[in-house]
């Protein structure tokens, strides 16, 4: 079957955002006006899952050369290299296995454990990511969702006041490969990657407003007083996790999921350590 034989439906999964995206098999290329359908329902749902696939890193490759450029350089563990030297990370590496998995008591991908703060991928790099995509391969009976939220409509939401007040601020976000909570690192280590990035984001093709922060990441903003600015990403960050801005997927393997990193913060929650839990990700940057 080609996807010009594709009947392609798109279903809403929420309010806050998100929609599911019944009818394509995509080991086939997409033709263009499939793609086409496939772009306008990621520009307006901000993320989108397709069930039921049986996917190739080869396939998640091709699917993610449609939006941009796929970043297809293998990422090696963290738990590899001394916490010292995760600084050096090559962030431009975008393939990674997200799993609790261990071999000899290492963990053969990334990100293993427990919960995860909410983030933007890539929030951290001068350029950050495009969006991501992840395709499950096994998961939990229970937990290891992903959750996601939406960022225009946390901006859209803010009282007049605030939006004036954040107008042209930008705010420095720090991470460290690996980490899934704030407090696992110091920002202000040497060696740390920081970026710095508008806190209003304008989407590039949509013209939408977006509220670019995020718990994990961000910290302080530029040109404030450290003090007052970390209480005021405190307070947008909190505002960004009201939950009716909140989608939450509950994986099944062979979900393929792609989010728009620009307008979406995700994370994670907890699952039992004693079940697996394989995803393949790939980012898209933008393309060259």
């Amino acid at each position: 079957m080609s996807a010009t034989d594709a009947t392609l439906t798109v279903i809403p999964l929420s309010s806050a955002l998100g929609a599911r995206v019944e009818g394509l098999d995509l080991r086939q290329p997409l033709d263009g006006p499939t793609f086409a359908a496939v772009r306008e329902a990621f520009l307006a749902h901000q993320m989108l899952c397709f069930p039921g696939q049986k996917l190739s890193a080869d396939d998640q490759i091709r699917f993610c050369g449609y939006f941009g450029r796929a970043d297809s350089d293998y990422k090696a563990p963290a738990s590899i290299l001394p916490v010292d030297e995760r600084t050096k990370a090559d962030y431009r590496k975008g393939v990674m296995l997200v799993t609790n998995v261990r071999k000899d008591g290492v963990p053969i991908g990334n990100l293993p454990d427990g919960d995860m703060q909410f983030h933007s991928d890539g929030a951290h790099r001068d350029s950050p990511y495009l969006a991501t995509t992840l395709y499950g391969i096994r998961v939990p009976s229970v937990g290891g969702d992903t959750v996601f939220a939406n960022l225009c409509t946390a901006y859209e939401t803010l009282p007049d006041a605030m939006k004036a007040r954040i107008e042209g601020l930008r705010v420095h976000n720090v991470y460290l490969l690996d980490a899934t909570e704030k407090d696992e690192f110091d920002p202000d280590a040497p060696g740390m990657r920081h970026a710095v990035h508008p806190l209003v984001r304008v989407h590039p093709e949509t013209g939408r407003k977006a509220l670019y922060v995020n718990r994990l990441m961000s910290r302080w903003i530029e040109g404030m007083d450290r003090a007052e600015g970390e209480a005021l990403v405190a307070e947008l960050v909190d505002h960004s996790e009201r939950p009716e801005l909140i989608h939450a997927h509950k994986w099944t393997p062979g979900d393929f999921l792609i989010w728009d990193n620009r307008c979406v913060n995700h994370a994670r929650t907890d699952f039992s350590p004693d079940e697996v839990r394989l995803l393949r990700r790939y980012t898209i940057s933008e393309a060259a």
